[in-house]
C-alpha cells in the first residue's frame, strides 16, 4: 500500500498528495519547527494555554515532577511559551501520565526566569517521581469568553446526514488516513478509516493513491476526525478550542469557505487580550495562511483601539508591514493625526538603524501632515527627533499641509491627483469628538422604567468648525448628540425610530448643511468604560444610527452593560 502525500509551501504547489503543519497553538506562540534544547510544550488538553509541561532535552521530550511545583513554576512556563501570565500550576497528572524521562524534579523558581531549564533542580533526569506526578499548568489565555461555546456552520447540500452516518461507520471504507505529529516521533501514529470516493469529490487532494498522510501538532489530533466528517457532510461544530486546528486544516485542505468561516470565530478573542499580543499573532497567521478575511477583521479591531496598542508591551515588536497596514487606513480611532506621528516617531527611533531608510520614508509617507493642526505642524520642525534626518521629505509634506490649510481645495485638487493624504481619520480630540457616558444596563424597551439618566442627560450641544483647515476656522456648526431610549421621545421630534436604543447626531440651527465643497461623515463609537476597548465604530445614516446588538456586531460586546457613546464629527472635502 503506497501513500499519496502532498506538501505546502508559500505557493501551494499541489505535486504531491502530503498534508503537513506546524504545531501552531490557538495564540501562534508556541514553538515551531524542529524542537530545540529546553524548550516547552503543553501536551494532554483540548485548551491550547493548558497541559502536562513537557520538556526537550538531549534530543528527547520528558516531563516535570510536581514536587515543589507552584505559581512561580507555573508562571516561568507560561512566560517562556509566550502567553501573558499564569494562572495555576496543576500536579498529579491532571492531564494524563507522560512518558520518557522524567527531566527535573524538585525544581525552584522565582518567577522571573527566561526558561524553566535555568531554575534550580536535582538535575538532568534525577528524580524519585513517577508519571503519575506529571506536572501541569494552566496560563492566561487573554481570553474570558466561554471556550466551550460552539458555534454550527452548515455548508450542506442534501444528503449530509446520511454521508455523515457512513462516515460514523465506517462501513466499506477503502481510503486511509494516517495522523502523525512530525516534531515528535513518540507520538503514534492514528488511522481514519474513509471513502475514496468522497474525498475525490475535493480535485485540490489530488488522490491518486489510497493513503493520506497528515502530519500536525499532536494538539489538532483531537480534531481532525470532526474535520474529516466535514468533508462527508459540509456540517460542523467549532469552538474556541478547535477553532485554530480547524481554520489550519482547512487552509491545508485548500477549503476557502470554511476557512473563512473558521476566521470569524477568532474575532471572539479579540477584544480579551490587552496585551494585544493574541491580535498581532492572529494577524500575522492570517497572512501565513491567505485569510484576507481575519487580517480584515484584527487590522479593524488594531485601528479602533490604536492608542490603546501604542501603549500595549507589543507595540515595540509589531512588524513593518503591520504598521505600515495600519497607518493606511482611515478607521483609526485617535486624538489626531499628531498623535499618529508621534507614535510613528516613537516606534521608528526604538528600531533606531533596523529599518531601512527607504522603508522609513514609505512609513511616513503614510502620515496625513494636512490633516496635522498647523501649530503641532509647526512645532514639529523644531521638536522632532527625526525631522533633520530627512529633512527634504519634512519640507515637501510640510509645505503641502499648509497649503492644504491656506488654499481652496479646488485649487490644490489642480495639481494633486492623490487624496488619500486628505482625508480625516476618526479623530476624537475637542471639538470633534463628544462623549455620552449613559449606559443602558437592566433597562426593558418595552416599557418605561429603570431609567438610567433623564432624558436632559442623554444629550448635549457642541460646535465645530465647518473643516480643520484654517481657512473654515470661523465658520462654525451646532450640533446636537442625543440617545433616544423611547418611540416617544423619538415621535417627540418628528422622527420615527425603527430599532431602539437609537442615537442621533444632527446640525440643529441650520447655519451650516453639506454642500458640494464638504461633507460629513460622522462617526459613534462604543467603548467598554472599564476595559477602555474600542468594540464597535458606527456610521451614521441621515444623521441616525442604531445602537447594534452582539449579533449585529463584527465583534461581540465584552461589556454589554457598562459602555459609553463617542460622537465624532468627520468633515471631508468632496
Amino acid at each position: 500500500m503506497i501513500a499519496s502525500r502532498f506538501s505546502f509551501c508559500a505557493v501551494w504547489p499541489l505535486l504531491l498528495l502530503h498534508v503537513s503543519a506546524q504545531g501552531w497553538s490557538l495564540f501562534d506562540i508556541q514553538r515551531k519547527g524542529p524542537p530545540q534544547e529546553g524548550g516547552l510544550r503543553l501536551v494532554g488538553s483540548d485548551l491550547p494555554y493548558a497541559g502536562r509541561v513537557e520538556l526537550y532535552h538531549d534530543g528527547q521530550w520528558g516531563t516535570v515532577c510536581d514536587d515543589n511545583w507552584e505559581i512561580a513554576q507555573a508562571l516561568v512556563v507560561c512566560r517562556q511559551l509566550g502567553f501573558p501570565g499564569a494562572v495555576s500550576a496543576t500536579a498529579g497528572g491532571a492531564n494524563g501520565e507522560g512518558s520518557g524521562p522524567i527531566w527535573l524534579d524538585d525544581v525552584s523558581c522565582t518567577g522571573s526566569e527566561s526558561s524553566l531549564s535555568t531554575c534550580h533542580f536535582k538535575g538532568w533526569g534525577v528524580t524519585d517521581c513517577s508519571h503519575k506526578e506529571d506536572a501541569g499548568v494552566v496560563c492566561e489565555s487573554g481570553q474570558s469568553v466561554d471556550s466551550g461555546r460552539t458555534f454550527s456552520l452548515d455548508h450542506s447540500l442534501g444528503l449530509s446526514e446520511k454521508l455523515g452516518s457512513l462516515f460514523d461507520s465506517g462501513d466499506n471504507c477503502d481510503f486511509s488516513i494516517l495522523i502523525s505529529d512530525p516534531s515528535d516521533e513518540q507520538v503514534a501514529t492514528q488511522t481514519i478509516c474513509a471513502h475514496r470516493a468522497i474525498l475525490s469529490l475535493y480535485p485540490q487532494l489530488n488522490i491518486t493513491s489510497t493513503n493520506l498522510s497528515v502530519e500536525i501538532g499532536q494538539t489538532c489530533h483531537p480534531f481532525i476526525s470532526r474535520f474529516i466528517r466535514y468533508l462527508y457532510t459540509r456540517k460542523i461544530d467549532i469552538t474556541l478550542s478547535s477553532a485554530q486546528c480547524l481554520h489550519q486544516l482547512s487552509y491545508m485542505f485548500e477549503l476557502k469557505q470554511l476557512k473563512e468561516e473558521v476566521g470569524r470565530v477568532f474575532t471572539m478573542l479579540l477584544p480579551q487580550d490587552k496585551t494585544f499580543h493574541t491580535q498581532v499573532s492572529l494577524y500575522e497567521y492570517g497572512v501565513r495562511t491567505m485569510d484576507l478575511l481575519l487580517q480584515e477583521n484584527v487590522l479593524q479591531y488594531l485601528s479602533w483601539n490604536f492608542e490603546f496598542l501604542i501603549i500595549s508591551p507589543v507595540w515595540k515588536t509589531i512588524s513593518e508591514d503591520i504598521m505600515e497596514a495600519l497607518l493606511s487606513r482611515s478607521d483609526l480611532v485617535v486624538k489626531d493625526e499628531a498623535f499618529v506621528f508621534e507614535a510613528l516617531q516613537a516606534w521608528l527611533k526604538e528600531r533606531k538603524d533596523t529599518i531601512s531608510l527607504e522603508k522609513k520614508a514609505d512609513l511616513l509617507k503614510q502620515i496625513r501632515f494636512p490633516m496635522i493642526p498647523v501649530e503641532k505642524l509647526y512645532d514639529f520642525q523644531f521638536s522632532s527627533d527625526i525631522y533633520h534626518s530627512n529633512e527634504a521629505f519634512y519640507s515637501s509634506a510640510f509645505l503641502k499641509a499648509f497649503q492644504f490649510n491656506t488654499l481652496p481645495f479646488s485649487k490644490i485638487w489642480e495639481h494633486f491627483n492623490n487624496t488619500e493624504g486628505y482625508l480625516p481619520r476618526i479623530y476624537t480630540a475637542d471639538p470633534w469628538g463628544v462623549v455620552l457616558n449613559y449606559t443602558s444596563t437592566g433597562y426593558d424597551y418595552r416599557f418605561q422604567y429603570h431609567s438610567y439618566g433623564s432624558y436632559s442627560e442623554r444629550m448635549r450641544s457642541f460646535t465645530t468648525p465647518v473643516h480643520n483647515s484654517v481657512i473654515f476656522k470661523e465658520q462654525r456648526v451646532n450640533w446636537q448628540a442625543q440617545i433616544f431610549l423611547y418611540s416617544g421621545e423619538c415621535s417627540n421630534q418628528g422622527l420615527t425610530c425603527n430599532s431602539l436604543p437609537l442615537a442621533r447626531l444632527y446640525n440643529y440651527d441650520g447655519r451650516y448643511t453639506s454642500s458640494s465643497i464638504v461633507r460629513f461623515s460622522n462617526r459613534l463609537i462604543l467603548t467598554c468604560k472599564t476595559e477602555n476597548t474600542v468594540f464597535h465604530v458606527q456610521d451614521f445614516k441621515t444623521g441616525m444610527a442604531a445602537i447594534p446588538t452582539n449579533s449585529s456586531m463584527s465583534l461581540p460586546c465584552p461589556c454589554p452593560d457598562n459602555y459609553s457613546f463617542t460622537f465624532v464629527v468627520r468633515p471631508e472635502y468632496i
